[in-house]
């Protein structure tokens, strides 16, 4: 289904940027580093924690077995026992946290280590079902390994062990751990800033490369690399840099074979047409008026020959600029003198009057003239020139504009970049008042211009009135008053 074309551009807007290739691989590394470090941070407390418990716990059992035998052994040869001995003989060892439980009674416990803070299931283990076991068990505020054993035919024996030196442990090792994922984290960030670099430096060679041919180099090439991924990028870049500039260069020797050839022809039919004009007197009302056609078409291509000839200079980068310093605005006023519009006003502000430009004079000239043509042609014939200079006074080199505006329809947004490109006429080709053009005449203002290190490009006129205004801007300094 077809999407219509306001929602089309909403969903756009609504669509989610993409990421760049250097920023998808830095947090692919990033969130990698991260799950690196917890899943090492969560392991490694994990074990540790169980191995304190573990040792602390075998500790546990066997201290308190050991207690409890010298309970026994202390409770046996006394007949009846006398369990509050046995408990101050031990209490005499250093032995505090403890219960001894003897005939339904207990002996030696101090708060909190009493019979109210054995867990019941682990003094029911012990007491009724003579079994010895272990808890751990919350008692007052401290968490501890409460161990039982059973003494037959005597009673029963718990100790307690508070393990909150583990748990101090834990929370050192905690914070360690993560400190350690942080400084982990940090460090597989600067990796992925740098892998990322690395990742992405072939593209960035391979971009440089496409805008190198781009602007006319077409035989850049990407070195070779030993790389067998990098390889088919760099090989298939090259053939078809390869392929292209092959292309290229047979359709501009194909141009420029063309217009070689066509030029004598047309220095024949133009001398024939100096001919007929020289008896025009002698010729009838009809055939003065073919003659005229013909003339017109003769000149019309003459030009369009020299445009094909200078389209494929280009392409061949057999252009060679004879570059002059000139006054700006006497050069723009002799060139406009010139032109297919001699009366066209010419309006320079002060500072442009005494503004220099550095240029090949012909080419310069031809610039100027293409474009009063082309208001000629298809901006109603009344074009005006204005030079300015936008730049701050004091600056060593200022910004020189050279707009020529005419009071045509004007040039829609969409085609603005469009009527730039060879053989493109835009909307308003459809017109003009004659037959002249082939679209090649702004292209070759555009390729003029971005020779001279300058930029054209066309807008509305500023007034506001119906038009089009195509503005120049080169490099110019201005002289010393």
């Amino acid at each position: 289904m077809t999407v219509p074309g306001p929602f089309r551009r909403l969903a756009d807007g609504l669509r989610p940027a993409t990421a760049g290739l250097r920023r998808r691989i830095l947090l692919i590394i990033t969130l990698g580093s991260i799950a690196l470090s917890s899943f090492l941070a969560i392991t490694t407390f994990g074990l540790t924690r169980s191995n304190l418990v573990q040792e602390r716990d075998e500790a546990a059992i066997a201290t308190s077995r050991r207690n409890a035998l010298a309970v026994e052994s202390a409770l046996r040869p006394t007949a009846p026992p006398d369990a509050f001995a046995a408990s101050q003989a031990l209490a005499n060892t250093g032995v505090r946290d403890y219960t001894i439980w003897y005939q339904e009674a207990e002996y030696g416990g101090t708060p909190p280590y009493t019979r109210e803070n054995i867990p019941a299931d682990l003094f029911e283990q012990v007491v009724e079902e003579r079994l010895s076991g272990r808890q751990i068990s919350e008692v007052g505020d401290e968490l501890n390994i409460v161990v039982g054993w059973a003494i037959p035919d005597i009673g029963a024996y718990f100790e307690f062990f508070p393990i909150d030196d583990v748990d101090s442990n834990l929370s050192d090792l905690r914070v360690a751990l993560v400190l350690a994922g942080l400084i982990t984290t940090g460090l597989g960030v600067l990796v992925g800033v740098f892998a990322a670099r690395r990742a992405v430096r072939p593209l960035g060679t391979a971009a440089r490369a496409a805008s190198a041919i781009a602007g006319g180099r077409l035989d850049t090439r990407l070195e070779s690399t030993d790389d067998p991924d990098l390889r088919v990028l760099t090989e298939s870049f090259n053939d078809m840099a390869a392929a292209l500039e092959r292309r290229i260069e047979r359709d501009a020797r194909f141009a420029s074979d063309v217009s070689h050839e066509l030029r004598s022809p047309l220095m024949t039919l133009a001398a024939s047409v100096e001919v007929m004009e020289a008896r025009r007197d002698d010729l009838p009302d009809r055939a003065r008026s073919a003659l005229d056609l013909l003339s017109s078409d003769v000149v019309r291509f003459q030009g369009l020959v020299e445009d094909l000839l200078e389209i494929s200079r280009f392409d061949a980068g057999a252009i060679r600029l004879n570059m002059d310093e000139m006054l700006a605005a006497e050069f723009v006023r002799q060139a406009v003198a010139v032109s297919s519009l001699p009366q066209t006003p010419v309006h320079v502000s002060e500072r442009a009057e005494s503004s220099i430009i550095r240029g090949d004079k012909r080419r310069l000239a031809r610039v100027v003239a293409n474009l009063i043509d082309n208001a000629r042609a298809y901006g109603g014939g009344e074009p005006e020139v204005t030079m300015e200079i936008d730049d701050p006074p004091g600056e060593p080199v200022s910004h020189l504009t050279i707009a020529v505006e005419d009071r045509g329809m004007g040039v829609a947004p969409e085609e603005r970049s469009l009527i730039f490109e060879r053989f493109a006429r835009g909307g308003g080709a459809g017109r003009r008042t004659g037959s002249e053009g082939a679209g090649l005449g702004l292209s070759l203002v555009d390729e003029h211009v971005r020779m001279h290190g300058g930029r054209v490009w066309v807008e509305d006129r500023l007034d506001g009135e119906p038009g089009a205004r195509f503005v120049i801007e080169l490099m110019a300094t201005e002289l010393d008053e």
